[in-house]
């Protein structure tokens, strides 16, 4: 597929400090980039670059093959963006300000009031639509900042926390609407919220201290967990010490842990091996019965930590 955004050694500086460093990546179409980091790590500060918000101190960045600083109205039309913070005129209505973007978006006519109906739709804000925005809840301006990301159909979008403040419900209908538009455009998320790695994103990077430490699928950062394809069981307390005595001979496991639940223990593999099978086998062999046992996807938090707190 082809590139949709393609950033080239992207530095950024505010006097001394280095925000950006030398960061390079390629988004292709039907991507969904999900961009992480710890506060200040400089993900903010990237898509700021990106959409030509802020300058770039060095290095390039192109979107839809338009470089954002020789032809930036050009990268500018294909970019749909949600800022931090969603920046809102308050006073406006909510049906008032989108029909003001579509107007700065170059519609007119029929062709403005589908755009915005079709946004008003996506985003549910029917029950809204003609409130002040400074009235709604976080939640609803949130979901105006998206619409109006979305309004003119951009083959880019590049949003910033799209589902801060947004209650459960909320979150999965947005987490959605980008699932649904993902497989015509090149999608960048940036997220504090581990879980919306696996519930939305083709792939995963990490930047920490201005620089990429981590680049791949929701399953290869998954992976690098201690606790990947680790088996917990749960079973009669008696049988506890039985069972680990015959699963301690597999050659896969690396070790066994008792948790602080009664009869609950966890079977962490060597090298992330998957062992679920063996041990099943063993443990029906041996005539022990589990009351519940399963496999570990892994725990995003401690492969977050391990790859922010070190680098």
């Amino acid at each position: 597929m082809e590139n949709m955004i393609t950033i080239d050694g992207l530095t950024k500086t505010f006097g001394s400090l280095t925000a950006v460093n030398q960061i390079s990546l390629n988004v292709k179409r039907g991507e969904v980039l999900g961009f992480l980091g710890p506060n200040g790590a400089g993900k903010s500060t990237t898509m700021k670059m990106l959409t030509g918000y802020l300058p770039i101190t060095s290095g390039k960045a192109s979107i839809c093959g338009f470089d954002v600083i020789t032809k930036p109205i050009d990268a500018k039309k294909c970019i749909g963006y949600l800022p931090e913070g969603s920046p809102l005129y308050g006073d406006m209505s909510c049906l008032s300000f989108l029909d003001f973007v579509a107007e700065i978006r170059g519609f007119s006519g029929n062709q403005k009031k589908e755009s915005v109906n079709l946004a008003i739709e996506r985003l549910e804000l029917g029950s809204v639509v003609n409130k002040p925005i400074e009235t709604l809840s976080k939640g609803f301006k949130r979901r105006v900042g998206l619409a109006q990301s979305i309004l003119h159909d951009p083959e880019v979008l590049i949003l910033d926390e799209p589902t801060d403040g947004l209650d459960p419900n909320q979150k999965h209908q947005v987490r959605n609407l980008i699932k649904l538009m993902a497989s015509n455009k090149a999608i960048i998320i940036s997220t504090h919220l581990l879980e919306e790695v696996s519930a939305v994103c083709s792939r995963a990077i990490i930047i920490s201290k201005g620089q990429i430490v981590f680049d791949g699928t929701p399953e290869e950062f998954a992976a690098r967990s201690s606790l990947h394809n680790a088996v917990t069981i749960r079973l009669s307390e008696e049988d506890v010490e039985g069972v680990c005595t015959v699963i301690n001979g597999i050659a896969g496991v690396e070790r066994i842990e008792t948790l602080k639940e009664q009869g609950s223990i966890r079977v962490l593999p060597k090298s992330g091996e998957v062992i679920v099978g063996p041990v099943s086998s063993l443990m029906r062999e041996n005539g022990f019965k589990a009351d519940e046992i399963f496999v570990e996807r892994g725990h995003l938090d401690e492969v977050f930590r391990d790859l922010t707190i070190t680098s």
